[in-house]
């Protein structure tokens, strides 16, 4: 495939930026080779995946190999991505509040397995049960009994609720699944993680984790908050929005900082990734933290499902799987990996390390193609531990293919079943009411200029017109097409003849699992009496 212009980067550059990340290296130590032709690689790995601009460290026996920036900034536009170059790392933030939880646990402020009630007493989960046994350990592993991104559309999009609030909200969301018994990602405990940081340390958890972890750590061009015009040398977020790759609006709220907040560059995380390794040791003799911090944040907690990978990635089956602390664990080619991605509107990303072989790799990307910063860790990987030569580029780009093939035949049969000459059961203006959910808050339906208009009281991007699709459902189609959301609003009627509820859910199976537009139940507000 040839490259297009945009994507490509004068040598001159690429020069520059390996020499920048020498110095790196300390003095009088020669660091490992960097992988055989991996400029190469990486441009390959952009260009299938229309990726304008990503940021690569290694890290190998405590030195730094390579910090490099390739490609663009911005899409159509010449300003390169360098070592300094900011990316969002989104989930990858959880490991370093886990890491701020484990030094105040040191400190004696905090026990891993002590309530949570007994530091936040106004915490509480929709289960007493849980309320009372919830652990500080429980936080980060995702097995609190809430579903996959439970309570997300408290933040995500940007809401006006501030982060506590977010947190007390979770009394009202119901959890599916029993008490430690079930795997299932969320973010929203990790705010919770946040506020828990804040009220033992007496620092919100941004002054706690700039002060105590980034400053002592090196990360001094990291940011704790969504920088926005503030740092000059930001990568512009992509995503593909109706088939085009464009940039979108950056993710601009700083409620969910403690669980993907951080935004950093491949110099930082290259920094972050040595201490890591170094079981938190700082220079010849400080530490960030103790070794036994470092083993509880590595250790397994929550085992996760082993599927079974598309054949062309059969080599990343892998024989345990788990999450940690901040980390999930699992194995690759007979070594432990110590690993997490992070995904934000415009920004993917990976981390991950190697401990046996002191060995750390960082991707980040400023287009959501997570085929892309896979596919370059693999082969960084492969390298250090002398596996066979596998073009893994080549190999996620026939499965995204197959996954975007499924996706778009999962949306025709949606389309194929659809009731065609039905007609709603109620006058348009019947539908229109404020409707409440008791975890989310009011989501107001109105009729404007004769048709319906879906808003989310507490989200200003969530703005939606309703299209009629069959009998009592309808489509929100947001004004806001970088969401790539849309979604079925279904209304049920009671005995009466009224709206009783209304339910919503993702159109398309490649709706973002943050959306969790499914686990509303939207009643009609009470309207006041007539007179």
């Amino acid at each position: 495939m040839r490259t297009p212009l945009f994507l490509r980067r004068p040598r001159a550059l690429l020069a520059l930026s390996l020499a920048c990340a020498l110095v790196a290296a300390p003095l009088g130590a020669q660091p490992p080779a960097a992988p055989p032709g991996l400029n190469a690689y990486v441009e390959q790995v952009r260009g299938t995946f229309a990726v304008p601009g990503i940021a690569l460290a290694i890290v190998k026996d405590g030195q730094v190999v390579l910090t490099q920036g390739y490609g663009v900034r911005e899409k159509d536009k010449p300003t390169p991505v360098d070592e300094h170059t900011l990316f969002g790392i989104a989930s990858n933030s959880k490991a370093v509040t886990a890491t701020a939880l484990g030094m105040l646990v040191e400190e004696g402020k905090l026990a891993w397995d002590a309530r949570v009630v007994d530091y936040l007493p106004w915490f509480q989960l929709a289960d007493p049960y849980v309320t009372r046994e919830l652990t500080v350990r429980d936080l980060l592993v995702h097995r609190s009994g809430l579903a996959l991104g439970a309570g997300d559309l408290l933040w995500w999009p940007p809401t006006t609720y501030s982060r506590e609030e977010v947190v007390r909200r979770l009394r009202h969301l119901p959890l599916a699944t029993s008490f430690r018994g079930t795997y299932a990602y969320d973010n929203v405990l990790y705010i919770a993680a946040g506020q828990l940081v804040e009220a033992v340390s007496g620092q919100t958890w941004e002054e706690f984790v700039a002060a105590r972890i980034l400053r002592p750590v090196g990360m001094t061009e990291s940011h704790v908050r969504h920088p926005g015009a503030a740092a000059p040398n930001l990568a512009t977020p992509h995503a593909s929005v109706e088939g085009v790759v464009r940039p979108v609006a950056p993710f601009a709220s700083d409620n969910a900082n403690p669980a993907a907040g951080i935004h950093s560059n491949a110099r930082d995380v290259a920094r972050w990734m040595i201490v890591q390794l170094d079981s938190g040791r700082v220079g010849d003799t400080a530490h960030l933290f103790a070794p036994a911090t470092a083993r509880q944040l590595w250790t397994l907690v929550t085992p996760q499902p082993i599927g079974t990978p598309a054949p062309e990635l059969a080599a990343l089956r892998p024989s345990f799987r788990g999450y940690a602390l901040g980390f999930e664990v699992r194995d690759y080619r007979g070594q432990k990996l110590v690993t997490h991605t992070g995904g934000l509107p415009g920004y993917v990303s990976r981390v991950m390390l190697v401990p046996d072989l002191k060995l750390g790799v960082a991707v980040l990307t400023n287009q959501e193609a997570g085929a892309a910063f896979d596919a370059l860790a693999y082969r960084v990987l492969d390298h250090y531990l002398g596996a066979p030569a596998t073009d893994w580029a080549a190999a996620y780009r026939r499965t995204r293919l197959r996954t975007d093939s499924s996706v778009a035949a999962a949306e025709r049969e949606t389309a194929a079943a659809r009731r065609r000459g039905t007609r709603p059961s109620l006058p348009l203006a019947a539908y229109a009411a404020t409707y409440t959910d008791p975890w989310y808050g009011e989501v107001p339906v109105a009729l404007e200029n004769g048709r319906l208009v879906l808003r989310f009281a507490a989200t200003p991007a969530l703005v939606g017109d309703l299209e009629h699709w069959q009998h009592d459902t309808f489509v929100v189609r947001w004004r806001d097409r970088e969401l790539r959301a849309d979604a079925f609003l279904s209304f049920a009627l009671n005995a009466d003849g009224r709206v009783e509820q209304a339910t919503m859910r993702a159109v398309s199976p490649a709706t973002d699992f943050s959306f969790d537009f499914h686990d509303l139940r939207l009643r009609p507000a009470p309207r006041p009496p007539t007179r």
